[in-house]
C-alpha cells in the first residue's frame, strides 16, 4: 500500500542516519552553519558540499527553515499543506491526489513528493510533474515533457503553470488511466 507523504517523511526522518551519517537534527546544524537562506541554496549546498540525495537535502532544508519543525503527522508541515489544499469546496478531490500519488510512488524510490502552498510538485533530480486541485471540482495535473505535442487531452500549459510544459484535467478517479499514468511516467524518466 502506498505511504502517505507524512509517512515517507516519517520514513526518511528515521533512516537518515543510516543513509547519510548524520541524523536530521545534525543536518539541521549543517544547514544552519551554513548561513544559506533560502530552501533552494540549501539543498544545492547539502548535495554538492556534503554528497547528500536530492530527497534527503531537500528535508533537511525544508525541517531547518521551518525551525526544526519536521514534516511529520501532527506538525506544521507537508502534510498541513495537503490538508489545506483538499479542505472546504474541494474536500471532495483529495481520492483523486491520493490515488495520483500512489500511482506515482510506484515508478521508483527516488520519487520526492514536496508540498507547495497551491500545489504539490512531484520531482526526481528535477521537478517532473505537479498535482493542483485548481477547482472544487478539477485536479490538474502539470506534466514537463518537453517537445511533446500536445493532444485535446494532453493541453499545452499555457496559463496554468509556467513550472510544467503540459497539464490533465482530472475530474475523477477513473481519469487516472494507463494514458495518464504513461505521461507522468514518461516526465518522471526525462527528470
Amino acid at each position: 500500500m502506498a505511504k502517505s507523504p507524512e509517512e515517507m517523511a516519517a520514513a526518511m526522518v528515521a533512516n537518515m542516519k543510516e543513509k547519510t551519517g548524520k541524523t536530521l537534527e545534525q543536518w539541521v546544524k549543517v544547514a544552519a552553519k551554513s548561513k544559506l537562506e533560502k530552501h533552494g541554496q540549501i539543498v544545492k549546498h547539502l548535495k554538492e558540499e556534503h554528497g547528500m540525495t536530492h530527497g534527503f537535502a531537500n528535508l533537511a532544508a525544508h525541517t531547518f527553515l521551518n525551525q526544526g519543525a519536521a514534516p511529520a503527522a501532527g506538525s506544521e508541515g507537508q502534510g498541513d499543506l495537503v490538508a489545506k489544499q483538499y479542505s472546504g469546496k474541494k474536500e471532495g478531490l483529495e481520492p483523486i491526489y491520493a490515488a495520483l500519488i500512489a500511482a506515482v510512488s510506484k515508478f521508483g524510490k527516488d520519487v520526492e513528493i514536496s508540498p507547495k502552498k497551491a500545489y504539490v510538485s512531484l520531482r526526481r533530480n528535477k521537478q517532473f510533474a505537479i498535482v493542483q486541485p485548481s477547482t472544487a471540482t478539477r485536479v490538474d495535473v502539470g506534466h514537463n515533457l518537453k517537445g511533446v505535442k500536445p493532444t485535446a487531452r494532453l493541453e499545452a500549459s499555457g496559463s496554468f503553470n509556467g513550472m510544467v510544459s503540459h497539464r490533465v484535467r482530472v475530474e475523477a478517479k477513473k481519469d487516472i488511466d494507463a494514458q495518464l499514468k504513461g505521461w507522468l511516467k514518461k516526465a518522471y524518466e526525462a527528470s
